[in-house]
């Protein structure tokens, strides 16, 4: 019997964008009817969410993807700058700051969105700069609607641009004012940013190639470094007005490119998922799949949300997730067991400490190989004074932060052509609420250096030229002939790999219609350090949505979670594409939730 959907899951054979904006999936839609692949119209999408959805990603922020071309393997794309070569422990600790700003320029790693997308369209899409830029160009230059956690944000935070950011000020309080919910907004500097890139790419001619490796110069040794070094020589304030020198510098931009990787990947019945490696907290999802499996969590997920679901669901989050605080780091420079951590072997170990009767209130992280881990330090909510707005963006934490603390999300684009190429994506970072928009461009930096520990017994310590552990984390699915048959993702920060994680357990256990697995009700915890500064931790945390019915609730705090019940509708904005290798039936759904996000196709 199909269960209840807020809209139809689209089917057809030509090509499905879904992501967390309307105007971002129509745009990946118009560049397949155009003859575009999914890689083109990954990058298109991309950009127009660097427009539309401006208080949740920018240009200067990064974006992971993780796809498989038609006949090649599953790779992942690192667009995650790395932090400043002058970044260390010392220069933080100098300044008396035992955690790293959640605003602000000291925060800020090199900008990673625009070089990875280039080297996407580059090596596996068909269209030109121009082509990939033009309706994000377009939405900039003529205006797009404000929704209302736009209109919120900058509401919110229009003290901050009037008093301290005037180049925040000039591009979102237009006429002085912060723009109401249903107006249009305009960002004139950044559509002359992206202008002047296309035009400076076909000055080498009209070579493709040429053209994109003329932009990738023009962002990260031209105009766009030049005006980023520019901004940083001197103090720059932060949220609070205090000036603040960062370390980031425009031969840092220089310095570095996206990359290319083979993905972590673990296997789930007949079917192999693969996420980032442990610079982004992907490899949490395969920790919890190996888990869900050992106990046989989700064998039932198509019957709906039982008590005995969410509850083993959760403690096998908090289990993966406090493995993510003990080993998860760049590979570059820490040592992290990843081969042990997603053995099932491992799994089997650590899902014998779940207590069927009982909610755990402690952070466990694992041992692999009898290895000692890491213990961060515990902030619990309320110990933390000062600016707490802008950290994370812009959704409620529902476990009793007030309503003005804007954290939580960012954005999400999975496309799927008739080819069966596939992307999942996840773009964030250089937010609104980041640090001050650099009048010359448009845009601001962004601050994912507070993910960092400053102690060097972490294995996601600050050093210079790394990457720091992400939340950003896209998901691609395959069978065991190697054919993609799944992207999906969400914003979320902490909560990404838990709503992903029970939306697929749900698909890979028998719900067809993806629409239904995205609507079912979510949940999530929070009983481990944030990954955004303040980096608190909430013991025994445990948020859900109303819709799995108040005798659920009654049972969960009976085992002893702290419910937060949260407002209908609020928890995930996912978004997933799907193909079928014999027939070439596609489909595609995206959340209600959130009431932007869409899928387009035919």
């Amino acid at each position: 019997m199909p269960g209840f959907t807020t809209r139809p899951q689209l089917r057809g054979d030509f090509g499905m964008v879904a992501s967390t904006h309307w105007l971002a999936s129509a745009t990946g839609m118009s560049v397949l009817e155009r003859g575009g692949n999914a890689f083109d119209a990954a990058v298109a999408a991309g950009f127009t969410l660097q427009v539309v959805e401006p208080h949740l990603n920018g240009p200067g922020g990064e974006v992971p993807v993780v796809f498989k071309a038609r006949n090649g393997a599953p790779r992942v794309l690192c667009g995650q700058g790395v932090s400043p070569a002058t970044a260390s422990i010392e220069a933080f600790e100098s300044r008396g700051l035992d955690r790293i700003p959640g605003s602000g320029v000291l925060a800020a790693t090199v900008p990673g969105s625009f070089d990875a997308w280039m080297l996407l369209l580059r090596d596996h899409g068909t269209m030109s700069v121009r082509d990939v830029l033009d309706h994000a160009i377009g939405l900039a230059e003529r205006g797009y609607p404000v929704l209302d956690r736009i209109a919120a944000a900058i509401r919110t935070l229009s003290p901050v641009f009037s008093r301290h950011w005037a180049g925040s000020a000039a591009v979102y309080l237009p006429h002085g004012a912060a723009p109401a919910a249903g107006s249009r907004l305009r960002n004139p500097a950044l559509a002359a940013t992206y202008r002047r890139i296309v035009a400076e790419a076909e000055t080498v001619g009209e070579g493709r190639e040429a053209q994109i490796e003329a932009a990738r110069r023009s962002w990260s040794q031209g105009f766009v470094a030049e005006a980023v070094g520019a901004f940083l020589a001197g103090p720059v304030p932060n949220g609070a007005g205090e000036p603040q020198q960062a370390l980031l510098t425009a031969q840092d931009l220089a310095d570095w490119s996206a990359s290319y990787e083979d993905p972590a990947s673990a296997s789930y019945g007949s079917h192999t998922v693969h996420k980032t490696g442990p610079w982004g907290q992907g490899p949490v999802m395969l920790q919890q799949l190996r888990m869900a499996e050992d106990r046989g969590v989700g064998a039932d997920a198509h019957e709906g949300v039982s008590a005995d679901f969410v509850h083993r669901s959760t403690e096998i989050a908090k289990l993966a997730f406090a493995d993510r605080e003990a080993w998860y780091g760049d590979p570059n420079f820490s040592d992290v067991p990843l081969k042990e951590l997603l053995s099932s072997d491992y799994a089997a170990e650590r899902a014998r400490l779940i207590d069927d009767g009982r909610a755990s209130l402690d952070l466990r992280p694992g041992s692999p190989g009898g290895r000692t881990p890491f213990q961060p330090p515990v902030y619990l909510p309320g110990e933390t004074p000062g600016d707490r707005t802008t950290g994370e963006p812009t959704v409620r934490n529902a476990s009793g932060v007030q309503p003005t603390d804007l954290r939580g999300d960012t954005c999400h684009v999975d496309v799927v052509d008739s080819e069966g190429n596939m992307v999942s994506a996840t773009p964030s970072g250089g937010w609104l609420s980041s640090s001050p928009v650099i009048p010359e461009l448009g845009f601001p930096l962004g601050t994912r250096a507070q993910m960092f520990w400053l102690d060097p017994a972490s294995p996601n310590a600050l050093s210079p030229r790394r990457r720091p552990r992400t939340t950003l984390s896209p998901t691609l699915v395959t069978r065991s002939d190697g054919e993609a048959v799944l992207a999906i993702g969400t914003p979320g920060g902490d909560q990404q790999d838990q709503w992903t994680t029970t939306a697929l357990l749900r698909v890979l256990n028998g719900v067809d219609d993806l629409q239904e697995a995205l609507d079912t009700p979510m949940f999530h915890t929070n009983a481990f350090p944030s990954s955004f500064h303040p980096r608190e931790t909430v013991p025994g945390d445990l948020v859900i949505e109303p819709g799995v019915g108040e005798e659920v609730v009654e049972d969960l705090r009976a085992r002893g979670h702290r419910v937060q019940v949260a407002d209908k509708w609020s928890l995930g904005r996912l978004a997933a594409v799907a193909r079928d290798p014999e027939s070439g039936e596609l489909r595609a759904a995206a959340d209600a939730r959130g009431a932007q996000g869409y899928a387009a196709g035919r």
